[in-house]
């Protein structure tokens, strides 16, 4: 009996975290998708890879340090940006490679110290090891994630159109977008738990694609691309249990099932 209820909470607890991530980045997908920054994402997601290990060797909590990583290459791409020598998406390259080189080269030199370090968790995930503590701090990043997003979402939605015409309407296009891409970086240091740093940016952009084809307006994308974000959790966390298969592969492969049956349906519509 005894064993039943903590197999029971052990499962609703990494449930709940899948949620709390695919409420997060259904949302904050959208502008990924509108604004062509999947690449950004996977800067992002690899700078956390050196965040994680950063985090460990110091004895802090891994998301801290997600964090912290992710904050310095958003200001680092935001303060090089603007010299405009280099174009974004080669700056993107330089910061996304040299992070992944340079983590994967401290998770060498610590390996003998912090044997602790699964680097196949860091780089897929582990959902089922998410604690109850963590499920709380993970819920509520994403609610201050989702009410700071729902503050900018107007201004997101208007300089995703046009830049230029945003800024003659008196949105602080530079201001928004440095707070959009903290957010996103708050939203893959809570995803790395549920799928790793390879797969966070499928969690961003693939359900946002899906609700891209049955959309007629922002809100309805944004709203579509959270409910296409939960159902790939829901089914990729039962193929899971089902199979005994990785649950973060488990939920990008069902996110990736539901764009092939998205684009089918939608071509069958047309």
């Amino acid at each position: 009996m005894t064993d039943s209820f903590v197999f029971d909470d052990f499962v609703v607890t990494a449930l709940l975290a899948g949620i709390g991530v695919a409420l997060a980045a259904g949302p904050l997908g959208c502008v990924v998708v509108w604004r062509r920054m999947a690449y950004f994402g996977d800067t992002l997601a690899h700078a956390a890879l050196l965040g994680v290990v950063l985090a460990l060797s110091m004895q802090w909590l891994p998301v801290i340090g997600v964090v912290v990583t992710g904050v310095t290459v958003t200001s680092l791409l935001f303060l090089l940006e603007r010299n405009r020598e280099l174009s974004t998406d080669t700056l993107l390259g330089i910061l996304s490679h040299s992070a992944l080189a340079i983590g994967m080269l401290a998770i060498a030199l610590l390996q003998s110290r912090l044997p602790t370090i699964d680097v196949m968790t860091i780089l897929f995930g582990d959902i089922l090891a998410v604690s109850q503590s963590e499920l709380w701090t993970l819920l509520t990043g994403a609610l201050v994630v989702l009410v700071i997003f729902g503050g900018l979402w107007r201004k997101l939605v208007s300089l995703s159109c046009n830049e230029d015409l945003a800024r003659v309407d008196g949105v602080a296009v530079a201001r928004v977008k440095y707070i959009f891409m903290l957010l996103l970086a708050v939203v893959i240091a809570f995803a790395i738990k549920v799928v790793g740093v390879l797969l966070i940016t499928a969690l961003l952009i693939v359900p946002a694609a899906c609700a891209r084809l049955f959309s007629r307006s922002p809100q309805q994308m944004m709203l579509l691309a959270t409910l296409f974000a939960v159902l790939s959790v829901l089914l990729g966390f039962g193929a899971s249990l089902q199979w005994d298969l990785p649950t973060g592969p488990a939920i990008v492969a069902a996110a990736a099932l539901l764009f092939t049956v998205s684009r089918l349906l939608q071509r069958e519509v047309v």
